[in-house]
């Protein structure tokens, strides 16, 4: 007996236990019973277990728990063409959350991957037809608000079908393909180095002509200088001249002796000259002389 009393309470903790399932917040429960969604009664809608403590058929009814908060799809980027049948490469996140708790359940097994997967295809379809229908200038001019609107419009029409409501898409960054980037730099580069070697022979031109100029001037300056030199020289030499023969004429003798120490004074200047001369040359004539006359 105290067995069987034993037995029959496991069993009522086992019923209890298996009737009892708890629901977290932002989190909410949909009951599966005989592999169909449970509904209400009264109205026909999905039965949706709000969070807390809940009653379901032990063995009978199975509890998939959902969650309920807004959801981030940020995955890869991916490549769109405009419509000049340019590539782009556009890198954006979905905001979504679970609208049709039933719905979603049965379109995609209340599997989040999945989910996800087929919502961001949904969303790139929106994406590649507003892509389709600007330029690249429109792109990045100002029209990137209305694209994503109008492509937030589009996936969220096609997303009911999955019981989800998209509530944001944003297009965080767009760029050109690498190889079309590489090109474009590379031409930039090309530009900007043709335009640089245009302006450094530009500024060669320039300096070739200021130094020719320069050099111009110097030699004009060089010239006069040595005009004005030889000019002041040739007058000095006729003042000295003057000088010399206004004195040679005063006293022609006193004028050849002062010219003859001069010329001795300059001549025994160095103990290493050596003179080969007459003796009784005119050279030696005031120091021959005994007396001076």
């Amino acid at each position: 007996m105290k067995n069987l009393l034993i037995a029959v309470f496991v069993l009522l903790v086992l019923l209890a236990s298996g009737s009892l399932f708890a629901v977290k917040e932002g989190e909410r429960a949909i009951v599966i019973q005989f592999g169909k969604v449970q509904r209400d009664d009264a109205t026909g809608d999905t039965k949706v277990f709000e969070p807390g403590l809940h009653f379901k058929l032990p063995f009978i009814d199975t509890v998939r728990v959902l969650d309920a908060r807004v959801q981030t799809l940020d995955g890869s980027p991916d490549r769109f063409v405009t419509s000049e049948k340019k590539d782009l490469i556009v890198d954006s996140y979905v905001k979504w959350r679970i609208e049709d708790f039933a719905r979603y359940y049965l379109s995609t097994g209340g599997n989040k991957l999945q989910a996800e997967a087929l919502l961001k295809q949904k969303v790139n379809n929106g994406l590649r037809s507003e892509f389709g229908t600007r330029t690249i200038a429109q792109i990045v001019s100002g029209e990137r608000s209305a694209l994503m609107n109008q492509a937030m419009e589009q996936a969220s029409t096609s997303s009911d079908e999955l019981g989800i409501e998209i509530v944001d898409v944003r297009v965080k960054q767009i760029n050109l393909p690498t190889e079309v980037s590489n090109s474009i730099f590379q031409r930039m580069r090309a530009e900007r180095a043709g335009v640089a070697r245009e302006h450094r022979s530009e500024g060669q031109e320039q300096a070739e002509v200021i130094k020719a100029n320069i050099d111009a001037k110097v030699t004009v300056m060089l010239a006069d200088a040595e005009r004005n030199a030889r000019q002041l020289r040739g007058e000095g030499d006729a003042i000295a001249a003057q000088i010399y023969a206004d004195a040679y004429s005063k006293n022609a003798d006193f004028y050849s002796f002062l010219r003859s120490m001069d010329a001795y004074k300059e001549s025994f200047n160095s103990k290493q000259d050596v003179m080969v001369i007459a003796p009784d040359s005119d050279f030696f004539k005031y120091m021959n002389q005994s007396k001076g006359n």
